[in-house]
């Protein structure tokens, strides 16, 4: 199955209804048999957008949860919380969500727990930084995030988003691409599904999403604008 995931950030007030519309609308035509198309946007929205998105090619998720089921967390949304609101999917991991919480590996392993626990399907995200790559350690660094999921690789889906691509227009070439998905397949044998984010835009899916191994997109800025997440879906 194809995935394709917009992940809207901190983004969006109930202005950004309308988008949802026109992406609900485009989705019949946009995806393909065998795709899916999930929009992850703010918890503030997520009820609403779960709402338009009901009996539609699209789904929802959220962008992190805590991984405890209540508690004394202030500011923080449980995997329950998120299901309860409409979510099929909860992003774990990722690079901004991990450099502002501090998260390790045993949180992340936990959030993951959460996630399953509640019935959703967990978008666990690896990639590494600029000073990993250029160090010749991108390959180990990720293939090592993926300790946290390897027991559990045909209840998640991975994202490769190299951290130094997110929001800044740049992307790895595509034999970059294509090395870091192999040794993540290799990793994690013929499951989960493994995407690709970071700078996705409609002018470079087409070619991003033929790369082997890829088998969808993560999708930051474009996914906010309808006309932009829908010809990237029609790329795969």
């Amino acid at each position: 199955m194809a995935l394709v995931i917009g992940n809207w950030k901190m983004h969006g007030t109930s202005a950004s209804l309308a988008e949802v519309g026109q992406i609900i609308d485009g989705a019949e035509a946009a995806a393909k048999d065998g795709m899916q198309m999930v929009i992850c946007p703010p918890a503030t929205l997520l009820r609403e957008v779960s709402a338009a998105c009901r009996n539609t090619k699209i789904q929802t998720g959220g962008q992190d949860c805590h991984q405890d089921p209540s508690g004394a967390h202030t500011g923080c949304v449980s995997a329950e919380m998120l299901a309860d609101a409409g979510a099929s999917y909860c992003v774990i991991g990722h690079s901004e969500a991990r450099e502002r919480s501090g998260d390790s590996d045993r949180t992340l392993s936990a959030k993951v727990e959460a996630v399953l626990r509640t019935g959703l399907v967990p978008i666990f995200c690896v990639g590494e930084s600029l000073e990993q790559r250029q160090d010749l350690r991108a390959v180990e660094v990720v293939t090592g995030q993926l300790d946290v999921v390897a027991d559990k690789a045909d209840q998640v889906i991975v994202a490769y988003e190299p951290i130094w691509a997110i929001g800044t227009g740049l992307t790895p070439k595509e034999d970059d691409i294509a090395e870091m998905h192999k040794a993540m397949r290799d990793k994690l044998g013929a499951q989960p599904p493994l995407l690709y984010g970071g700078s996705v835009k409609p002018g470079n899916a087409a070619e991003i999403l033929r790369i082997d191994n890829v088998g969808g997109a993560l999708v930051g800025g474009a996914s906010l604008v309808a006309k932009d997440f829908l010809a990237i879906a029609r790329s795969i």
